[in-house]
């Protein structure tokens, strides 16, 4: 059964005409949901308000700013016990390093060069492979292939700039 123009009707106070008061009056006749629906509302139309004790806006107020304080309060003690075990787990695991470098540091010295090397030499290589690359794909691919693959980078770069101007917008309205 719909119920959808019944609801409305019942749940906004707008006038109905004379067509509209027929069809839910007789809705409300076979639909027990709608009549209850009808009742509730008229029961909290029909109760009187009262009004709040004398000083509530005051210590409403009260209630609200102790409980930024205290909010606030654990936040910063959150964020210390979060510093805290982030530097005690660092040093956990920076101590060893630190006890080899004060107890030998030319053999520190020279595994960080050696590092050091490797890396170097891996990206001159790295950069070889991609340039024999960059030369010979041009010749493999036709010219309708690189429309192809350069309107997917185009469609990924619009998608990715899209999606970081939706999460850098700042939201609008009331802030409390």
């Amino acid at each position: 059964m719909n119920h959808q123009p019944f609801e409305t009707w019942l749940l906004d106070d707008k006038h109905l005409t004379p067509a509209e008061k027929r069809d839910l009056n007789a809705h409300l006749r076979t639909c027990k949901t709608c009549s209850s629906l009808a009742e509730t509302g008229l029961a909290l139309r029909s109760a009187r308000a009262v009004s709040p004790a004398p000083g509530f806006a005051l210590r409403f107020q009260q209630r609200l700013a102790a409980q930024k304080v205290a909010e606030r309060r654990r936040r910063l003690w959150g964020l210390i016990v979060l510093a805290v075990s982030a530097a005690a787990l660092i040093g956990l695991f920076v101590a060893p390093y630190v006890v080899a470098f004060v107890s030998a540091p030319v053999e520190w010295l020279t595994a960080a060069l050696g590092y050091f090397l490797v890396v170097f030499t891996s990206l001159q290589a790295f950069g070889e492979v991609v340039s024999v690359f960059a030369r010979m794909l041009p010749k493999f691919l036709p010219p309708y292939a690189w429309m192809v693959i350069l309107s997917g980078l185009a469609g990924v770069g619009l998608l990715w700039i899209v999606s970081i101007w939706r999460f850098a917008r700042r939201p609008q309205g009331v802030m409390v």
